[in-house]
């Protein structure tokens, strides 16, 4: 075979894999292209935000819910046995704007996690006819709600949820985010990907966004649904299309930004919680998806690192020429994906010639959450995350 054939045949899945999923991605609809009105009799919409320990978070977060371009808001704070100024600091601003209620989070009950029984908690006490569960470092911008609220009642929806921009600050973050992401867009594509399939183990939500009807969210029981679920947006995006409600997902970078973690330990151990406990949910194929999952977990980061590793290897070691010339063109695509990611996460492109530090601490994640299986930590408590139960169609 032509040795110049034979590397390209080599390097063709660093070629084609990241071009299908771009093309995948493509099909995106933003929030942004809908006009930020909803007409007469705007319905009450309930902004919900769990929060624990979220000092440096929740005024900003609360500061940015008020600012909406909206009519009919409040704002219910769970405190949820912060112990720090998280309460504090939220029953501060309720004193200056009458649309913020703050609540002291009952005792977790056993066999739940604690977000959503903070969330299932803020629903109670919630009066509004739209539900929106919001996370303590999401930023909304001033139409979201509007926009959302303008969404659902076009186009009939019970669900509905944000996939905003990723505000990525310091080195670890740039560096280990993006190929997260690039994992999730990989598995589900872009939003109508995810929209079309008439599959449940395809749908998913991002918990920083997601509104739904009161009456949807009562109809499955609300987060009591996916009470013991470490990945319960998700999980509660496929209960409700379950329940034969409609769910939906849109881009929103110019509508939400959140910054999830702010240091390699942060970093480390948020994924470190979801990518195995959590990602038993996002696996198709039943059973034989979560068998296979730890393997697939490993797989990406090995699939990043051989190129830049035989290319090495080939070149101090020695290897046939076509192997050598096939490493070199992978490792060019692999340079020419990860720029277009990092444009489209708006962060520097220059961090993209240090993929191999992503995928090596991706791996170690993966290695960590592995070993530990269902037993999930997160701020001070602990948890065993049970197998997800549900009826795919």
């Amino acid at each position: 075979m032509n040795p110049v054939v034979a590397a390209l045949l080599a390097a063709s899945p660093w070629i084609a894999g990241p071009a299908i999923t771009m093309l995948r991605v493509r099909r995106s609809r933003d929030l942004s292209d809908l006009p930020p009105e909803v007409g007469a009799s705007a319905p009450l919409v309930s902004i919900i935000i769990p929060a624990r320990d979220e000092q440096r978070n929740i005024e900003s977060c609360l500061r940015a819910a008020l600012g909406a371009a909206y009519p009919a808001i409040e704002v219910v704070v769970v405190d949820d046995r912060s112990s720090d100024a998280t309460g504090d600091l939220a029953r501060a601003v309720a004193r200056e704007d009458h649309r913020v209620r703050v609540i002291d989070n009952p005792d977790l009950p056993e066999g739940w996690f604690g977000k959503p029984w903070a969330c299932m908690t803020g629903a109670r006490h919630a009066r509004g006819e739209i539900l929106c569960f919001t996370d303590a470092d999401a930023r909304h911008g001033a139409g979201l709600v509007a926009r959302a609220v303008g969404a659902m009642r076009e186009e009939r929806i019970d669900m509905l949820s944000v996939a905003g921009r990723q505000e990525l600050v310091s080195f670890w973050e740039r560096t280990v985010q993006p190929q997260v992401f690039w994992m999730l867009a990989m598995r589900y594509g872009g939003t109508e990907s995810v929209n079309r399939s008439t599959r449940s183990e395809d749908k998913i939500a991002n918990g920083q966004c997601i509104f739904m009807r009161r009456d949807a969210y009562d109809a499955i029981g609300g987060h009591a649904a996916v009470k013991d679920q470490v990945a319960e947006d998700l999980a509660l995006a496929r209960r409700t299309f379950e329940a034969g409600q409609r769910t939906t997902l849109f881009l929103g970078h110019r509508e939400l930004t959140t910054r999830m973690y702010t240091s390699l330990a942060e970093v480390m151990a948020g994924w470190r919680k979801n990518m195995f406990a959590g990602g038993r949910e996002s696996m198709p194929w039943g059973r034989f998806g979560r068998i296979v999952l730890p393997a697939l977990l490993l797989v990406a980061p090995l699939m990043t690192l051989l190129p830049p590793l035989a290319l090495v290897g080939g070149a101090l070691f020695g290897a046939p020429p076509w192997l050598v010339l096939g490493s070199a063109i992978a490792v060019v695509a692999q340079l020419v994906t990860w720029a277009i990611v990092y444009r489209w996460m708006e962060a520097p492109i220059p961090y993209a010639a240090i993929f191999p530090l992503g995928a090596t601490i991706i791996g170690v994640i993966a290695v960590q959450a592995i070993a530990r299986g269902a037993r999930v930590e997160w701020k001070g408590r602990r948890y065993l995350a049970t197998p997800p139960s549900r009826n795919c169609r």
